[in-house]
């Protein structure tokens, strides 16, 4: 199993990245929230990976951080329903910590909203997987890259919560912290991540 791969970013686009290593350009599928994050061409970069076999393919899928992989993998074996094509559609509209509360809280609306879903694949995510996710296991897979949140922080979440409070839709306030985070770096604050969103 392959797990990780790095090496220099060839290229990139909103939903794949080619990965030159010694000599070999490896494609990878990754979600928009992990696009984003990524290095520009030329620079080193370190992916977690999940390979997916079929009878007439592999396919290489990557991401920022263990955590988002691993939820990845947790969705596409135990979700009905819910393949590599939509669980990637999925992370890539909403961020590790947002995806996970919404699937503690019950929210199917935010979920249902995500590309390629509807209501009846929304409530299978919750129901399939809100005892999975009680614990929070997502907290530090919104870092750049090489890092993530002191355990027991989530300033990401944190952010988003508060400007949901504000009138945000989940979502848009999901993508404005994500953007906020990468001006901002993996050690911005929950009060440094609003004012940045905000602005």
């Amino acid at each position: 199993m392959i797990t990780s791969i790095e090496g220099t970013l060839a290229s990139a686009g909103p939903l794949r990245a080619v990965i030159e290593v010694g000599g070999f350009g490896y494609e990878v599928n990754v979600p928009v929230t992990t696009a984003e994050r990524l290095p520009p061409a030329g620079a080193p970069v370190r992916l977690h990976t999940l390979v997916i076999y079929r009878e007439d393919s592999q396919t290489l899928y990557g991401f920022a951080t263990a955590p988002e992989r691993d939820f990845f993998r947790l969705m596409i074996e135990n979700v009905t329903g819910v393949g590599p094509k939509v669980a990637l559609s999925i992370m890539s509209r909403l961020s590790l910590p947002l995806l996970e509360g919404a699937i503690r809280s019950g929210d199917i609306d935010t979920l249902a909203k995500c590309q390629g879903i509807g209501r009846k694949t929304a409530e299978r995510l919750v129901v399939e997987l809100k005892a999975r996710v009680q614990g929070g296991a997502g907290d530090g897979a919104t870092a750049g890259i090489a890092g993530g949140a002191p355990a027991g922080e989530n300033p990401h979440r944190d952010a988003v919560s508060a400007l949901v409070a504000l009138g945000y839709r989940a979502a848009d306030a999901d993508q404005s912290v994500r953007k906020a985070a990468l001006v901002l770096g993996p050690g911005a604050t929950t009060e440094s991540l609003i004012k940045k969103a905000l602005s």
